[in-house]
C-alpha cells in the first residue's frame, strides 16, 4: 500500500481508537520498517471502521528527521482515511524535535500509555497483524 492508495470501504465505525505500539529507534534506519508498520496501523483502523488511530510510544525514546518525516507523511495517510492520528507518551527528546520543527500542531499529543496497548517486538499492532 501507498499513502495515496484510494482506500477500501471502510467497516461500520466501532468505539474507540486502533492502538500501534512502537519499540525502538524512530530513524533513517528504521524508516521503511516504521512506514510500513503505520500504513498497516492505519489501513487496519479504517478496515475496522474506527476514526482514531493511536501511536503509543512508550518504548520509542528517539526520533530523528527521517522518523519524524514518516510520522507527518502518516498523519496525512491517516487524514485522508478520516482517521487521526494521535502520538501518545512520546519522549523528552520527540517532544523537543516536535517543538524545534514547529510541527507539534500538526499532531494530537496525548501523555501516557495507550490504553489496551500491546505488543511486542520492535513494531507491532495490537491486532498482530502488523510487522513485528
Amino acid at each position: 500500500m501507498t499513502a495515496d492508495s484510494t482506500p477500501s470501504q471502510p467497516a461500520a465505525t466501532q468505539p474507540g481508537p486502533h492502538v500501534l505500539r512502537l519499540r525502538g529507534d524512530m530513524d533513517m534506519d528504521h524508516a521503511s520498517e516504521l512506514t510500513a508498520a503505520l500504513l498497516t496501523g492505519i489501513e487496519t483502523a479504517y478496515a475496522e471502521g474506527r476514526r482514531d488511530l493511536v501511536v503509543d510510544l512508550t518504548d520509542s525514546s528517539f526520533c530523528d528527521s527521517s522518523g519524524l518525516n514518516v510520522l507527518l507523511r502518516a498523519r496525512s495517510a491517516a487524514a485522508d482515511h478520516g482517521i487521526l492520528l494521535t502520538l501518545a507518551a512520546p519522549s523528552h527528546q520527540m517532544l523537543r524535535l516536535l517543538d524545534l520543527t514547529e510541527s507539534a500542531t500538526f499532531f494530537v499529543l496525548r501523555g501516557g500509555r495507550a490504553a489496551g496497548a500491546e505488543g511486542e517486538g520492535p513494531l507491532q499492532d495490537r491486532s498482530g497483524t502488523g510487522p513485528g
